[in-house]
């Protein structure tokens, strides 16, 4: 597989598409603006000068894998000669199952269809396609560029080869790939988002506040990032979605959203990409001031 192409240039697509172009694929980034695409070009290549500067790459790697990266604003010029496609669209059940109709009909027969669905059933997805041995799971994590975890779903019909050939790819990208099945959550979130919700209860309950729960956490279980950061990181209405997929898909109450969640969600305080959540963000700043919503 040489020519990869991702759908969505948001934190994930960009991410996504910087990993590839860094070693060595050809990569088609399509999104439905041009003002996103060059958004996240400008990213890729903040984040390429970062490497640049950690002596992790060279001056010509960057300008390298950014010559091979094009732009595309109509899905099926930038999907016409895919050996792989992975979609990082926004988390939503419609709007995958439109785009994955899409890929199977414009897409080559031997074109592989992955989604970074970080959630939403892989089965599914496959459902609405023609080839859904050729359908799988590529859950990066985020920062993808950073972080070494690659969770390869298969959906029910998911072939061994396309498997086999998904687990060596992600390896190719010097990451880890772990091979899991396709149930609510997966694994990842499976056990991480009833975590993050327990702690949003805690708060809710009047346990304890924002910065003493992310304390514990972060120094009683060695966690980098206390599960209240890391939610506004991921961003709430994220974790809202998960959290209703795990529900909906258990039928079991331990999965049910904090009401707070749902509150703050449907208020617009989504994290880090509103600037606020549990905390404020202010640009530039590492600074993290917990929200005086939560302050006594």
């Amino acid at each position: 597989m040489k020519n990869i192409s991702v759908i969505g240039s948001g934190t994930m697509g960009n991410g996504i598409a910087h990993v590839f172009a860094q070693h060595g694929y050809h990569v088609s980034l399509i999104d439905i603006k041009q003002e996103f695409l060059s958004k996240a070009l400008a990213t890729i290549t903040k984040n390429l000068d970062r490497q640049v500067g950690k002596g992790l790459i060279s001056e010509e790697d960057k300008n390298a894998a950014l010559g091979r990266i094009q732009l595309f604003t109509e899905l099926e010029d930038g999907i016409r000669s895919a050996d792989l496609v992975v979609e990082a669209a926004t988390e939503n059940m419609d709007l995958k199952l439109d785009i994955f109709r899409k890929l199977d009909q414009f897409s080559p027969e031997h074109a592989i269809l992955a989604s970074n669905t970080s959630s939403i059933s892989i089965t599914k997805i496959a459902a609405v396609t023609k080839r859904p041995e050729q359908v799988i799971g590529m859950h990066f994590m985020n920062p993808v560029p950073v972080m070494k975890l690659v969770e390869v779903i298969r959906g029910y019909a998911t072939s061994d080869e396309v498997t086999k050939k998904i687990m060596s790819l992600s390896a190719n990208l010097s990451k880890d790939p772990v091979e899991v099945n396709d149930y609510p959550g997966f694994v990842a979130n499976r056990i991480l988002m009833p975590m993050i919700n327990e702690a949003i209860y805690t708060l809710f309950e009047g346990v304890a506040g924002v910065h003493e729960i992310d304390t514990v956490m972060k120094l009683g279980m060695a966690h980098p990032m206390g599960p209240l950061q890391l939610a506004d990181f991921i961003g709430l209405d994220v974790c809202l979605s998960i959290l209703k997929v795990l529900h909906d898909g258990f039928g079991n109450p331990k999965y049910a959203p904090c009401p707070l969640l749902v509150n703050m969600v449907e208020a617009g305080f989504k994290g880090v990409k509103t600037g606020e959540g549990f905390y404020r963000y202010t640009p530039g700043s590492k600074d993290l001031i917990v929200s005086p919503r939560f302050t006594k």
